[in-house]
């Protein structure tokens, strides 16, 4: 048993909206193929991933770093012989081979694509779905058989009015829907607040929103739109400051006593631990947003998770960034507390495998083996473009 090849392409998933920090107008990601020497249904089984938005493609640093260590290794090496097949844990610790600690940067992503192909490989040649592989493997084979997703939209588009905005919520209420997201931060508070209320008339009660700010506040201002958001009692506020400044984060919460969530632009255990220890998140309240795909990868987000319980998290705190097919597996396999769900945007990456639909903001999984990637025709294609 071994990997035979890699093969990456960059993919474009530009588009004009943007969020308080970034526009996406340029905005790109990597689709990576693992090829294995496993034949099933007579062909090889070959592992796809991708990273998700918000991070650019690192073909680069794959094809000058991480492929070559991968594809020079011993096969016998990556094998997990108990299970009679691939090891994720030893593939990781290949790829991360002469990499010094710290500095969770783009490499996190590079890895994290590789990471996630490499378990769509193995649950392919297991014969189950990713979600399944997960459940028998870490949580005595039990697994939710749907998992709670909410909206995420409401960006800023040249000539969106209050009218658009509102519209677009709707459109996803009656896609089953209950709870949005949308973008703040990118207009002044007065404006702000009108989308806010514009939106609640479509929704109702304020937790069925979700405001994220995307790292764009300083103190100041993040304590000026917490004390003016929260007679709405949001679902959550999200992301108010940068991600790394745990201060930021620790003090705001000593001003606004409704839930926070953030962890999307984390990429490590050790920044996890360190949002834990520092940022003043209360367990009981806040979400945990931490992404597979940008942070190392699977492997990595196990240690995550173990990070958080030993600290006294609930696993059902965590609700990944991405609104992807990973991400979902990984929430009804591990027993998350939901998953990110992109309707509309950066498509085909967003979204779920066709033919599943959300009923009251829940979603079940396709029940073919991996992730689902086949299961979803527009992105499939993309992906078996690699083979081509």
């Amino acid at each position: 048993m071994r990997i035979v090849e890699v093969r990456e392409k960059t993919a474009s998933i530009a588009s004009p909206i943007a969020n308080a920090y970034i526009d996406f107008s340029k905005m790109t990601c990597s689709v990576v193929a693992v090829i294995t020497d496993v034949i099933r249904d007579g062909r090889p089984v070959v592992g796809f991933g991708f990273n998700s938005n918000g991070r650019y493609g690192q073909g680069s640093l794959m094809r000058e770093r991480f492929l070559p260590r991968l594809m020079e290794a011993d096969p016998d090496d990556l094998v997990d012989v108990a299970h009679n097949n691939l090891d994720p844990f030893a593939i990781w610790k290949t790829l991360m081979t002469n990499e010094k600690p710290g500095g969770h940067g783009e490499r996190s992503v590079a890895v994290g694509t590789l990471d996630m192909a490499i378990w769509d490989a193995m649950a392919k040649i297991e014969g189950v779905p990713l979600w399944r592989l997960l459940a028998d493997r870490y949580r005595d084979g039990v697994a939710d058989d749907r998992v709670w997703v909410y909206a995420a939209g409401g960006y800023y588009y040249p000539g969106k009015d209050l009218g658009a905005l509102q519209d677009e919520m709707k459109s996803y209420r009656d896609r089953g829907y209950r709870v949005v997201k949308m973008k703040i931060g990118g207009e002044p508070l007065k404006d702000d607040l009108k989308r806010i209320e514009a939106v609640l008339k479509i929704v109702g009660d304020g937790q069925n929103l979700c405001v994220d700010v995307n790292g764009r506040f300083d103190l100041k201002t993040a304590i000026e739109y917490g004390n003016a958001i929260r007679s709405y009692n949001l679902y959550w506020y999200e992301e108010v400051g940068d991600p790394l400044d745990y201060a930021l984060q620790a003090e705001l919460g000593k001003h606004y006593d409704k839930p926070m969530a953030t962890g999307e632009n984390l990429f490590s255990h050790q920044d996890a631990r360190n949002l834990i220890r520092f940022g003043g998140m209360n367990k009981e309240r806040d979400f945990l947003q931490f992404d597979c795909a940008l942070s190392y990868g699977l492997v990595e987000y196990l240690r995550t998770l173990d990070v958080l319980k030993e600290h006294g998290w609930s696993s059902r705190r965590v609700v990944p960034h991405g609104g992807h097919q990973m991400s979902l597996n990984i929430a009804a396999g591990l027993h998350l507390g939901g998953n990110e769900s992109y309707p509309d945007v950066f498509k085909p990456f967003g979204g779920f495998a066709d033919g599943i639909a959300v009923h009251d903001s829940y979603v079940s999984l396709p029940q073919i083996p991996g992730v689902g990637f086949e299961a979803k025709a527009e992105l499939y294609k993309v992906m078996k473009g690699l083979l081509d």
